[in-house]
């Protein structure tokens, strides 16, 4: 019985895709993508609160609130990317300590 079982492994570990080389890569890719995706939205979002900002100095709109919003978000999506910077270069410092 236990022999059979064994012959049931064999065809599972035939099906293992050897290719992982070229799945990191494609995963580098679209994480590079992501980071550059977020950055583009943060700029983004310091531009939008910044033109708000300009024009309820110059009495373009009176509403106080969208001018505050908008300046809240873009300084938590900057704090939240520099967040994620930090955590990425600990990882890789971590990474650099590691002995082979």
């Amino acid at each position: 019985m236990a022999v059979n079982s064994i012959d049931l492994i064999s065809p599972a570990v035939s099906r293992i895709d050897y290719t992982v080389g070229k799945k990191n890569e494609s995963i580098e890719e679209s994480f590079g993508d992501y980071l550059k995706n977020a950055i583009k939205q943060v700029d983004e979002l310091e531009k939008q609160s910044k033109a708000i900002t300009e024009d309820f100095v110059a009495g373009k709109t009176d509403n106080i609130h969208e001018v505050m919003i908008a300046a809240q978000k873009a300084d938590i999506a900057l704090q939240f990317t520099l967040q994620i910077r930090n955590k990425i270069l600990d990882a890789y410092n971590e990474i650099m300590r590691m002995q082979i």
